[in-house]
């Protein structure tokens, strides 16, 4: 942002001992010195804040991760190879049911039911 370095604080100093009467450069200088504290206190809060945020989204994803780990476990643990395969071996041994023989209707019995229109 501000990039002061060794040669440009001295100019600025310089400008500050003609331009500011030496009875008043020790409050300036005191209120100068407030003020990057204050900008400095400012820029820490908000770094600390940006970085709890960063935390607790890096919290979030973790238990997220967690939990889809911990569901998967889940679903492993209820799965039983041996039991599926009983299931199917009984169902093939079973075969699927047969088809029940229909009889035919005798004509005696469809004349009484009447004419049919």
């Amino acid at each position: 942002m501000l990039d002061f370095d060794a040669g440009k604080l001295i100019v600025i100093g310089i400008v500050a001992l003609v331009a500011i009467p030496s009875k008043d450069l020790p409050r300036v200088l005191r209120q100068l010195g407030q003020w990057t504290a204050q900008a400095r206190r400012m820029a820490a809060e908000f770094q600390g804040q940006i970085m709890e945020a960063i935390r607790e989204a890096d919290l979030e994803d973790a238990k997220r991760d967690v939990q889809s780990a911990f569901d998967g476990a889940t679903q492993a643990a209820s799965f039983d190879p041996l039991a599926a395969a009983k299931q199917e071996i009984n169902a093939a041994l079973e075969g699927p049911p047969a088809p029940s023989p229909k009889k035919p209707e005798s004509e005696g019995e469809s004349e009484k039911a009447g004419p049919s229109a």
